[in-house]
């Protein structure tokens, strides 16, 4: 059974750091670009980030630049989103999915026909920032 599972998610402080990752198991995630999305409590779906197949292209939605960081180990078959500084408004259900289109992260990541593109989807990790 092909599918993405996240991980790494969990309660931190304002002002920590949390590495999710996205990890994939019945399919080879080399042949994949990997975008990341997150969705707060009573809020639309944002886009995140993006990572082309290799490795060799990320793209950031702007409200996302600075303080995330996307990245991959194909031999691992896992993506990663590395979130610094993390803020009360980072708290969401974080997933990933994955899009076969070589060209995949040269779209607008918060549209729905974006996301709904995607081949496969992940269930998501919580990240709640709190005191």
């Amino acid at each position: 059974q092909s599918q993405l599972v996240e991980s790494g998610g969990g309660l931190v402080e304002p002002g920590g750091s949390l590495r999710l990752s996205c990890t994939a198991s019945g399919f080879t995630l080399d042949d994949y670009a990997i975008a990341w999305f997150r969705q707060a409590p009573g809020k639309e779906r944002e886009g995140v980030s993006c990572i082309n197949n290799s490795g060799s292209n990320t793209k950031y939605t702007d409200s996302m630049k600075g303080r995330f960081t996307i990245s991959r180990d194909n031999a691992k078959n896992t993506v990663y989103l590395q979130i610094h500084n993390l803020k009360f408004e980072d708290t969401a259900v974080y997933s990933c999915a994955a899009d076969a289109r070589r060209d995949s992260c040269s779209y607008d990541l918060n549209q729905d026909s974006y996301y709904y593109s995607m081949d496969y989807w992940g269930k998501g990790t919580l990240v709640s920032v709190s005191s």
